[in-house]
């Protein structure tokens, strides 16, 4: 598309009155949406227990959308690592590269039902005025998480994803496990040998996805590995996310220097006030995941515009909304271009949820277009 490629994020949303069927369809059509359009790459996310996301299991839908596109690149944003073990990962991944070689983005994330732990964000190098870095992007104050440590449903989805008894691997050795399995160097701590057929040798590039400068920044700069930022979830740490990563980055077979991809949650049309209407359920789906009820079916302009908002509940969401870019195609870009330069990144990653599918479609496209006019 241009020398600052754009991809794709897909939760497989389902929107309201419709059917987890259908959001498949979907997503498998604007995949190939984004195919001719020139977009790098097309990422699905895993969630659970969510009656507004279809997108429970990264590895099945990959599958699916790689029989039904030929060059773009398809990836995890991300597997779930909390819940899983890396033989079955590399497994996964391999089966679907025997077909499809050379086309897969293993993106690893921490997650797997495991409640939030609230950790004070490190001061990140770029400076700040009134929250804003000196291109002007928006770094809200840190969101807390406080309140979903108690949560029964999220207490219950580790429950239902994990196996009774069992215990989640250490992070940073799920990945070195993971990194062997692929390269046929395995060895148990008692000398044993595990080769992965199909699995093994396999060109996938395995990204690592993080919210902060901790564990996952270090665990993808340490063994050189690409490094995946989410501004869209937690935009008050994106700074402190790539800084964490490019300081402990070291060259490997990998990659002599670091490589980062930025997410942000953009909605495109025309105009900025067709951009906003489309936009208006996003509050509410937000909501609904910060208050733990799990995602909800997206709503329509009219039903989001039904709910009567408390404070707390504007709260909840105000980092989301204030960080969300909406707008014409050139507002939007603008936007994007300051993300870029505030966090240096390498490309960006576009996530687009509308309540009906053309308007997605639509969004990626003019974006498409105004980028490729620019870049």
């Amino acid at each position: 598309m241009s020398d600052l490629p754009l991809g794709v994020l897909d939760l497989v949303p389902i929107s309201s009155g419709s059917t987890a069927a259908a959001a498949l369809r979907n997503s498998i059509d604007l995949a190939q949406e984004a195919e001719r359009l020139g977009y790098a790459r097309y990422w699905f996310a895993e969630h659970h227990l969510n009656p507004g996301v279809a997108g429970t299991s990264p590895a099945v839908v990959l599958a699916l959308t790689a029989a039904a596109t030929s060059t773009i690149r398809l990836g995890s944003g991300a597997v779930q690592l909390g819940h899983r073990t890396a033989l079955s990962t590399v497994e996964e991944f391999g089966l679907i590269d025997a077909l499809h070689p050379g086309r897969l983005d293993l993106g690893l994330g921490r997650s797997g039902g495991r409640p939030p732990t609230e950790k004070a964000p490190a001061p990140a190098a770029t400076p700040l005025a009134d929250g804003r870095t000196p291109g002007g992007l928006l770094i809200p104050p840190p969101f807390s998480f406080a309140h979903l440590l108690g949560s029964p449903r999220v207490s219950l989805q580790r429950k239902l994803l994990m196996l009774p008894g069992a215990e989640s691997q250490d992070y940073a050795e799920q990945i070195d496990d993971i990194l062997a399995l692929l390269a046929g160097s395995y060895r148990s701590p008692e000398g044993v040998e595990a080769h992965v057929v199909p699995g093994e040798g396999a060109d996938v590039h395995v990204w690592i996805l993080g919210s902060s400068g901790g564990q996952s920044a270090e665990a993808a700069g340490a063994r050189g590995l690409r490094f995946a930022a989410n501004y869209h979830v937690s935009p008050a740490t994106v700074l402190e996310a790539v800084d964490g990563y490019r300081s402990f980055f070291r060259p490997s077979e990998f990659l002599d220097k670091p490589y980062v991809t930025v997410s942000a949650d953009v909605v495109v049309a025309e105009d900025d006030t067709t951009a906003r209407e489309l936009a208006t359920g996003y509050g509410l789906w937000v909501r609904s995941i910060r208050t733990a009820e799990g995602a909800i079916e997206f709503p329509t302009p009219g039903e989001a515009r039904a709910h009567v908002w408390s404070d707390e509940d504007r709260a909840l969401v105000r980092d989301r909304v204030d960080t969300q870019f909406v707008g014409s195609p050139a507002h939007v870009a603008d936007r994007l271009e300051q993300l870029q330069e505030a966090t240096g990144a390498d490309e960006l990653l576009i996530t687009t949820i509308t309540h009906d599918h053309a308007d997605r479609v639509r969004s990626y496209r003019l974006l498409a277009e105004e980028w490729r006019r620019r870049h």
